[in-house]
């Protein structure tokens, strides 16, 4: 007999008479991509090399590593970053002393749609979602005595990315670090800012020009620079399915691509430094599938469609962050074990670098207890767990190759229907990712509205308690502090290069020139991000979104 007639004579003789005198609890079970379960997964009938192969080899899906975390752990970052350069500062020195091994920068809202801390626009804002930069000085307090020939960091900037790595590179000049020893990543995805995020500042044409002229510079000058993290997590923050997570984020990747290419930037030149961020929810089995079917699309993407040759433009590295959108604030406690099983899942699916999130977000800034703590779940999983001991802990369970296969199909299908449309730019002018994601959100909440998905604390198991945590406070004179800085930053430099400079950036930002260079030179000579973006959206003009009937 066939293993197939085999199941069905198990589920006719053993299963029937189970579940006639015990009901299960649902009569579907699905992955919340609406992926069906099945009762108990059998082998696949897969081709082992083609679609799984060796850890360190193509197609990656069990990891871009031959030994992974037998060899080094992934990078440990907590996302930091409040109210002043100072007080930014001081969290990150605190968190390196816990052990921390990379730093990740949460700018404010001001900072990363370009305005400086006294624009009328920053009103209210400076400081409170994220620190406040709008100048090298901010830039230079924030990294004060932490060395960036030696500490890896990662800036969650997009619209402005490229002025923000200027100034990251003039600190570097400044404590005497060479740009090629610079390690870190600028996230620096505009298209998932239309999508899903809003933090925009430029059209798609010239917003592309800025991420494909920071390909440029850093594939000559700053090779250990990752210069994209192509981002599901706000898609997915936004509503989306795991399988649209990893369809959208890779039609995104695919018009980078793209656009570099149109540039005359050679594939294997700067596929390399592309990297990736994903989020990782609740539902630990499709997560991990997750993970490792994006790597496999991404390596037969990058070697079928684009003809890469080198095995590292193949592999798809990624930062994750476990799932803000999944914390609640009832309960907070509830939320360490949530983050728990989501880091738990990108560790298993072979992240290269991670995030958890605090307890407390789901009500305010972390404070540093609840920054230690989540600090903490990653450090047991990696020291406690065993699960770092060996490559791909999961390969070959029956439900995760199913999984892996189910959501590489159905993330594969979403890029054709992209593709058809005209690419992912053409798909977001025309709202259909945005739609897409709306749908699933909309679905998701239905489903908690109607008991169909449980959520601890929220609709189920609520119980009535006072929140007693430590609550993290941003002074509110941390604006007018950073108003009186700029003023005297403005009054005490080289006013005749500040206006030659920006003539300059003017000029050069109706050319082709890359703009890498300038923005160094502006940063250094204390332009402030303001006024570097001022001009640029004088040229350039702002990013409307499109109305859709």
């Amino acid at each position: 007999m066939t293993l197939d007639d085999e199941k069905a004579r198990w589920e006719e003789k053993v299963v029937q008479p189970i579940v006639s005198k015990y009901k299960e609890r649902k009569a579907e079970f699905t992955t919340p991509s609406g992926i069906p379960l099945p009762r108990a997964a059998t082998p696949q009938n897969s081709d082992y090399m083609h679609n799984l192969g060796f850890p360190g080899e193509y197609p990656f899906t069990r990891g871009v590593q031959p030994t992974m975390y037998r060899s080094r752990f992934w990078t440990m970052r907590q996302y930091a970053g409040f109210a002043s350069a100072e007080e930014s500062n001081k969290r990150y020195r605190y968190l390196l002393d816990q052990g921390q091994t990379g730093l990740s920068v949460a700018f404010d809202l001001p900072t990363q749609i370009g305005y400086d801390a006294d624009d009328p626009m920053s009103l209210g804002e400076v400081g409170k979602v994220g620190v406040s930069i709008s100048s090298l000085k901010d830039m230079e307090t924030l990294f004060d005595q932490i060395p960036l020939d030696k500490v890896s960091t990662s800036m969650t900037i997009n619209a402005p990315a490229a002025v923000l790595l200027a100034m990251y590179i003039a600190v570097g000049k400044r404590q005497g670090v060479a740009m090629k020893q610079l390690r870190g990543t600028i996230q620096n995805d505009i298209l998932k800012e239309y999508v899903a995020r809003g933090t925009y500042i430029f059209p798609p044409t010239p917003s592309l020009r800025l991420i494909t002229d920071v390909f440029s510079f850093c594939e000559k000058e700053i090779p250990l620079w990752n210069t994209i993290s192509i981002s599901g997590y706000h898609i997915r923050e936004a509503g989306s399915t795991a399988v649209q997570e990893v369809a959208f984020t890779l039609a995104d990747a695919i018009e980078y691509v793209q656009a570099a290419i149109k540039t005359g930037q050679q594939v294997d030149a700067f596929a390399s430094q592309l990297s990736f961020f994903f989020a990782a929810h609740n539902n630990f089995l499709e997560e991990v599938a997750k993970f490792r079917a994006a790597r496999r699309l991404w390596a037969q993407i990058m070697r079928e469609r684009f003809g890469a040759q080198d095995p590292k433009s193949w592999m798809l590295r990624f930062h994750t962050q476990t799932g803000g959108s999944t914390l609640t604030a009832q309960q907070p406690e509830n939320n360490i074990v949530r983050v728990t099983l989501q880091a738990l899942a990108a560790v298993m699916g072979g992240t290269q670098s991670l995030h958890t999130n605090s307890m407390d977000e789901a009500l305010w800034l972390p404070t540093e207890k609840s920054v230690r703590t989540a600090l903490r779940t990653q450090q047991i999983i990696a020291f406690e767990s065993g699960v770092a001991d060996t490559v791909d802990p999961l390969a070959g369970s029956y439900v995760i190759e199913y999984l892996t296969d189910e959501i590489a199909r159905r993330a594969m299908d979403y890029i054709q229907q992209i593709d058809a449309l005209g690419g992912a730019l053409a798909a977001i002018e025309k709202g259909f990712m945005q739609n897409e994601i709306s749908e699933a959100a909309y679905q998701a909440q239905m489903a908690i509205e109607k008991n169909e998905q449980v959520v601890v604390g929220v609709n189920a198991f609520q119980s009535d308690e006072k929140i007693e945590l430590e609550r993290l406070k941003v002074d509110p004179s941390i604006e007018e502090n950073q108003r009186q800085r700029l003023a005297a930053l403005r009054q005490s430099r080289d006013q005749g290069k500040a206006a030659e400079l920006l003539g300059t950036l003017a000029q050069a930002a109706k050319s082709q020139q890359n703009l890498m260079p300038l923005l160094i030179e502006c940063v250094e000579h204390d332009l402030t991000l303001g006024e570097i973006c001022g001009v640029l959206r004088q040229v350039w003009g702002e990013y409307q979104p499109p109305v859709w009937g």
